[in-house]
């Protein structure tokens, strides 16, 4: 009998019944250091208390009122995020994948705007993750996730992750648009280098194409910048921003030039529930928090000091760990096991962990993490790491 709950996913044995800071607290009172943070959501830690306090106070006034009228809170959180970015407008959504959705149709109105409707074809690399929609499972084509799900909405095309030339031989004066992650995430913690990104940035103005940029999560300071495309220079046309910006509400948004967002008039989008009055209240307190200066400093800061002990795990346990990689507390552990396996040795120590492909171990954890935390966790990592010694290929 299939269970009550859609079984889409394998999840492991542990209920949480509350959280506090970097510690997720099961049922049976296990306190779990998290290093997942919700796969990058729970940026400012768990229960956060400037977050409650906003969620709380908000709840007592007004959750929802549709977008059929204006709404102080949305337009407050559209501010601030035009102010701290590239962009000239902002729509609020409900999570990452509905971003996606209208980052897609944002670029196919901006040909038909431009009188070129069959100007719609996307490129975007393997390995990347830009949700569940059948749009988003389309532009990542991963046969995993597209499997019995065809006919595929056309219009992309996949090309190897990182190869420059690959690129420079699609691109045309009729590619509509560039879409990726600065940082794949799901395809294992595989940073673009700099230079990749500036170029990718030079191809789409030279054919006039447009970048559209997947920040989901590695956005809302998970870098140690803002947004992870800060590090190269360069500004896309569209950004997709989710996870992080809701601090654990579901929230994202998509961010544009006023250029990319032609004819995105009244009509062509909308959301019952995108920007309503509570999830727009806690995204603005969360980016009101992670956009200070000394916050990203201190993220850049303490993004080394886990960095530098994780090198010191590899180096100690070579048959189940080959290197790490990835930017700022968006990091990963190339493993030489299967990265489940380590999952859930880290179970046994209490400490959580998200494998990613690619055989990587994601660590995401909560921005506010603390030093002793940090220690902390890799003691646990490394514990788990024993467990595991001498089931690998070193």
């Amino acid at each position: 009998m299939i269970s009550h709950v859609l079984p889409t996913y394998n999840r492991a044995p542990i209920a949480f019944e509350r959280g506090e800071g970097s510690w997720a607290i099961a049922t049976d009172g296990t306190r779990y250091l998290d290093l997942g943070a919700g796969i990058a959501v729970n940026a400012l830690g768990h229960a956060n208390p400037d977050l409650v306090a906003t969620l709380t106070e908000q709840a007592g006034r007004i959750w929802h009122v549709s977008n059929l009228y204006q709404i102080p809170q949305q337009e407050r959180l559209a501010d601030m995020l035009v102010e701290h970015t590239f962009a000239d407008t902002a729509f609020i959504t409900n999570s990452g994948t509905e971003a996606a959705e209208l980052a897609i149709k944002m670029v196919r109105k901006y040909w038909d705007h431009h009188g070129d409707p069959d100007r719609i074809e996307i490129l975007t690399f393997e390995g990347a993750f830009h949700g569940r929609s059948t749009g988003a499972i389309a532009a990542a084509g991963s046969e995993k996730m597209v499997k019995g799900f065809g006919p595929l909405m056309p219009g992309f095309r996949q090309l190897p992750w990182g190869d420059m030339a690959a690129l420079r031989a699609a691109i045309t004066d009729r590619t509509a648009a560039v879409m990726l992650e600065p940082v794949q995430g799901e395809g294992g913690i595989r940073p673009l280098p700099d230079d990749d990104l500036r170029l990718i940035r030079q191809l789409c103005d030279q054919t006039g194409a447009l970048l559209v940029l997947d920040e989901v999560q590695s956005g809302m300071g998970r870098t140690g910048k803002l947004f992870a495309h800060e590090y190269a220079g360069i500004t896309p046309d569209i950004m997709m921003v989710a996870k992080g910006i809701g601090g654990g509400f579901p929230l994202g948004a998509v961010l544009a030039t006023e250029a990319a967002a032609a004819g995105m008039v009244a009509g062509t989008h909308g959301s019952t529930y995108g920007g309503n009055p509570l999830g727009c209240a806690v995204g603005a307190k969360v980016v009101e928090i992670i956009a200070r200066p000394e916050f990203l400093a201190e993220v850049g800061r303490k993004a080394g000091l886990l960095r530098q002990k994780l090198e010191g795990l590899v180096a100690a346990h070579p048959e189940v760990f080959e290197a790490v990689r990835g930017q700022g507390l968006m990091l990963g552990l190339k493993c030489r096991l299967p990265p489940g396996d380590v999952v859930k040795a880290g179970y046994a120590e209490q400490v959580l962990t998200v494998a990613a492909a690619d055989n990587t171990l994601r660590l995401l954890p909560p921005l506010t993490i603390s030093d002793d935390e940090i220690a902390e966790a890799v003691r646990r990592l490394d514990r788990a790491a024993a467990r595991l010694d001498g089931q690998g290929d070193a």
